[in-house]
């Protein structure tokens, strides 16, 4: 019985990063292409920003890595070292299109 609790436990808590793993691939790929985010940044390789696998690879465990991104695709701004830097924000206001991209980027 106990075995069967903990089995069960798990799989509830993988709900969550299972769900932030499956991004609409096309749709986050559009959003990110329409807003220029690709002038700067790629799947695998640095430009003049990080690439996404970097930034996926920054934030790996983090709990608030979403919120974090979220909040900066929203604002335009992002926090580097504990300082705002300015940063293209995603053309795309819709929570669900921002959230969508951020799962595109942490899933590389």
């Amino acid at each position: 019985m106990k075995r069967i609790n903990v089995l069960a436990l798990a799989g509830l808590l993988a709900l969550p990063f299972g769900a932030l793993a499956q991004a609409d691939v096309p749709a986050a790929e559009a959003a990110i292409k329409s807003s220029g985010c690709l002038k700067c940044h790629s799947v695998g390789a640095d430009k003049d920003g990080p690439s996404f696998r970097k930034v996926a690879a920054k934030y790996k465990g983090q709990a608030d890595a979403a919120g974090k991104l979220e909040a900066a695709l929203k604002s335009g701004t992002l926090k580097v070292d504990g300082k705002d830097v300015k940063h293209g924000a995603l053309k795309s206001k819709d929570d669900a299109a921002v959230k969508n991209a951020v799962a595109y980027i942490l899933s590389r």
